[in-house]
C-alpha cells in the first residue's frame, strides 16, 4: 500500500526511488580531489578464472617453465586483470553506480603476481559538469611500487538528468 498520491515510481515528501538507492554520487556530489581506493589480493584462482573468461591463455600467465624463462622470471597476472580492479572502484565506489566508461588509458608499469595485493586508487582530476563527464587520474600499486596508471574519462548520472 502507498501513501496518499504516492506511486511505484514516485517518491513522496522528498523520499528516494529504488533507482536512487542503487545509485552512486551524482555529478553535483563530486569535487577534484576526492579519490576512492579498492584493494585486492590476487589468487592463483582470480588468474585462472580470468584466462578462461577473457581466452587470453598465454603462458606467462599460465605456464611457470615458460614464465620463467621471460623477463618477468616467473608467471604475472595478466594486465587487463589488474586494470579491471580501477573498473571495480570507478564502478562501484565513486562515483559508483551509473557511472558509464567513456576512455581508459593504461601504462603498465610492473607485474603483478599471485599473493600481491593490488590497490587500485581513482582520483577526480577534472570535472565537466555540463557534459557530465569527469577526468580521473587512475592508479595501481603493489605495496609502494606503481604496476598500472592512466587516466579515465567517465560519464556521471546527474540528479537533474
Amino acid at each position: 500500500m502507498h501513501p496518499a498520491g504516492a506511486t511505484e515510481n514516485k517518491p513522496v515528501n522528498g523520499a528516494s526511488t529504488d533507482n536512487d538507492d542503487l545509485m552512486g554520487h551524482y555529478i553535483e556530489d563530486l569535487s577534484v580531489g576526492m579519490t576512492a581506493v579498492f584493494a585486492k589480493t590476487v589468487t592463483e584462482a582470480d588468474i585462472v578464472l580470468f584466462a578462461g573468461i577473457s581466452g587470453d591463455i598465454n603462458p606467462v600467465h599460465l605456464n611457470h617453465e615458460f614464465a620463467t624463462e621471460t623477463m618477468f622470471e616467473g608467471r604475472i597476472a595478466h594486465g587487463m586483470l589488474t586494470a579491471s580492479f580501477i573498473s571495480t572502484v570507478i564502478g562501484t565506489k565513486m562515483p559508483g553506480p551509473g557511472t558509464i566508461y567513456l576512455k581508459q588509458s593504461l601504462n603498465f608499469r610492473a607485474p603483478v603476481r599471485a599473493g600481491d595485493t593490488a590497490r587500485a586508487r581513482a582520483t577526480v582530476k577534472e570535472i565537466f559538469a555540463e557534459k557530465r563527464s569527469v577526468v580521473m587520474e587512475t592508479v595501481v600499486t603493489v605495496g609502494d611500487t606503481v604496476v598500472l596508471d592512466g587516466e579515465a574519462l567517465i560519464l556521471v548520472p546527474s540528479r537533474e538528468a
